[in-house]
């Protein structure tokens, strides 16, 4: 497994990493770090795509949810097998949303890696042998930032943008005539759950943000900004789809 992790992800990763060390001009670690996140956002872009509209489905789709669960309270099987139809007649995955979280973590602690060993001037750098051996690292980005230690300025910033991704999805409202039905207006457990990630999420992002090399959570801080372009890019799409 761990063979496995290093030539599916750590590798081909670490040496994306230093091939884009080595052609930008200035030999700019932050930038190849930003240009790596691209890439990696392009490769999941599909899956991440399925995993936002999944999310905005199941937002407008909760007050029907609703409805279902007060039907069959205290039916638990009735009230399962009622939700997987309802799923089903909306072609809607309740789980699409999991995948990409679980594919980006393995991820992220690869680019972990990369760091600590890219970062590290005794480490062995495992490259292939077309890919040019820089030698040390300049750790040094944008002039003034040091991605081989923790920067708390940029971990509060990628909090706050850890909040307002997660804002614009549990902020989105269902349909009008979802309002009207018995119980739309009622918060469920997954609605509060939403509402406590939307501060949770960002508080943990400071917290582990603060321990963590800089060039980790500039990878994360672009990932995010990524994220929430995508999320809008979407959104709009779907409004003019619902409109025409």
């Amino acid at each position: 497994m761990i063979q496995f992790f290093k030539i599916i992800l750590y590798e081909p990763l670490f040496n994306l990493l230093i091939f884009f060390y080595n052609v930008i001009p200035g030999h700019d670690l932050g930038v190849a770090i930003i240009v790596l996140t691209i890439i990696i956002k392009l490769i999941l872009h599909p899956l991440s795509r399925g995993s936002i509209k999944g999310q905005r489905a199941l937002h407008e789709l909760q007050p029907k949810l609703e409805e279902i669960k007060k039907k069959y309270a205290g039916q638990k099987e009735k009230q399962a097998q009622a939700m997987m139809e309802f799923y089903r007649k909306n072609k809607v995955n309740p789980f699409s949303s999991c995948l990409p979280i679980l594919i980006q973590f393995p991820i992220l602690i690869a680019v972990y890696q990369v760091l600590r060993v890219g970062l590290n001037p005794e480490a062995a750098l495992p490259l292939y042998t077309f890919v040019h051996n820089p030698g040390q690292l300049n750790a040094i980005a944008f002039g003034f930032l040091n991605l081989a230690k923790p920067f708390i300025p940029l971990a509060i910033i990628t909090a706050i943008l850890q909040y307002f991704q997660t804002r614009m999805l549990s902020t989105r409202k269902p349909p009008k005539e979802a309002h009207a039905k018995n119980g739309a207006k009622d918060e469920s457990m997954m609605t509060m759950m939403n509402k406590q990630m939307q501060f949770m999420l960002p508080i943990m992002t400071v917290l582990i943000g603060a321990t963590l090399p800089s060039g980790l959570i500039l990878y994360w801080l672009i990932s995010l900004l990524l994220v929430i372009l995508e999320q809008k890019i979407i959104f709009k799409s779907s409004l003019r789809n619902t409109k025409s």
